[in-house]
């Protein structure tokens, strides 16, 4: 009986999204004050029937294996498996991974992939819902060897992608990688036309097209498929973003805070699965909160919160201003030890147009605002990248800093 497997790409170090992934794999990075990056594809996966998905990744993997065996646990007669594949030294091959496509191509025997089989490819570190039923579909109509999901962007934004043509029957003509600059012969109905990082596969000819040295789906597997494969580009036009830097996974994240967000975790359309945990409900004493997310296990007491997310376990004691912030919250509760800063933020903070990493100590008085406006910068005991910043995993900022 054909199968259909998901193939969920973990990606490099991650080193545009640090310091957030400088203690966890990318698809670990918390989003929406709740949930992992992996839970988006993992979601769509399972939403659209796909019962076989398995996860690579080779950095930093511990946090992102913890959170697969709590969430996706499955009863002996559901017959899904989420399975992490780590980069592994085999009697074949003792290097890592070279690129997308040397992961993917190292994990081949862990498939069991038959020749009637298709194979779905999704990139671990996009915000998106989507049924990838749509995309096989459209990939048996056009009997195609390979699909690649693609979505339009503006011209400005052209050389962060896979750009690639079309004819009229949707079926590619050329594919750039990056490129630096686009004609308008490189569009497609007036629009230029991105490669999402999500493919789909008959089995035989993903084999066919890792049986090479090419390392990477973007920069060679799909510009040299197009001269002797079937290969088409299915146009999506629902809500997409590619969560790669520090600057996108702000932006993308204070979005989710919007009166009428572009995409909502609560949607009708496709739950979005993760970590089902006994948490207490949320308290809030005497705060003024405007558009903001708020997770449970959280207390706030006496503070504004605006436009910001506050993620599981956030303590925010009395005082604190926090605006377009995210606070992705901690792992445990503690009883402070006299004289120490305890978890979360303290008394009178002024906090806005930051990222708090789990499990932080803010000492009271602290001012983070990067009035200065520095675009880089690496900081004691925090980082500025793309003008936000950033304190990391465990970090502790002493009482009266001025950031």
């Amino acid at each position: 009986m054909a199968e259909v497997i998901s193939i969920i790409l973990g990606g490099g170090a991650g080193k545009r999204l640090f310091p957030l992934t400088r203690d966890r794999a990318k698809p670990a990075v918390p989003i929406g004050g709740k949930y992992r990056l992996v839970d988006i594809p993992i979601s769509n996966s399972l939403n659209s029937g796909i019962k076989s998905i398995f996860v690579l990744t080779q950095f930093n993997s511990a946090s992102l294996h913890r959170h697969l065996l709590r969430t996706y646990q499955f009863d002996y007669f559901n017959e899904a498996s989420v399975e992490l594949l780590a980069a592994e030294q085999t009697p074949s091959t003792t290097d890592w991974f070279q690129g997308t496509a040397d992961a993917v191509r190292k994990h081949i025997p862990h498939y069991h992939l038959d020749d009637d089989d298709e194979v779905m490819i999704l990139s671990g570190d996009h915000l998106y819902r989507m049924d990838l039923n749509k995309v096989l579909q459209f990939r048996r109509k056009k009997k195609a060897d390979l699909v690649v999901a693609t979505v339009p962007v503006k011209k400005t934004e052209v050389s962060h992608f896979g750009i690639m043509q079309l004819n009229k029957d949707h079926r590619i003509t050329a594919f750039k990688e990056k490129p630096k600059s686009v004609t308008k012969k490189d569009g497609f109905e007036g629009k230029y036309l991105a490669s999402m990082g999500i493919y789909a596969f008959r089995a035989p000819a993903l084999k066919q097209l890792l049986n090479g040295n090419e390392s990477d789906f973007g920069r060679e597997i799909i510009p040299n498929s197009i001269s002797h494969l079937r290969t088409y580009g299915y146009i999506f036009d629902g809500y997409w973003r590619d969560i790669g830097t520090i600057g996108s996974f702000y932006e993308t994240s204070l979005e989710l805070t919007l009166p009428d967000p572009p995409f909502n975790f609560d949607s009708l359309e496709g739950k979005i699965y993760t970590h089902p945990r006994f948490l207490p409900p949320l308290r809030i004493a005497d705060s003024e909160i405007h558009n903001s997310l708020l997770s449970e296990g959280s207390r706030i007491e006496k503070s504004k919160i605006q436009h910001s997310i506050v993620g599981l376990r956030s303590m925010i004691q009395g005082g604190a201003v926090i605006k377009n912030t995210i606070i992705m919250g901690a792992d445990y509760y503690e009883k402070p030890a006299a004289g120490s800063i305890p978890l979360g933020v303290g008394k009178n903070c002024h906090i806005e147009n930051a990222i708090l990493d789990k499990n932080v100590r803010i000492g009271p008085g602290v001012k983070i605002a990067n009035k200065q406006k520095v675009d880089v910068l690496d900081g004691d005991n925090f980082y500025i990248r793309d003008g936000i910043v950033v304190v990391p995993k465990n970090a502790i900022i002493k009482a009266g800093t001025i950031i």
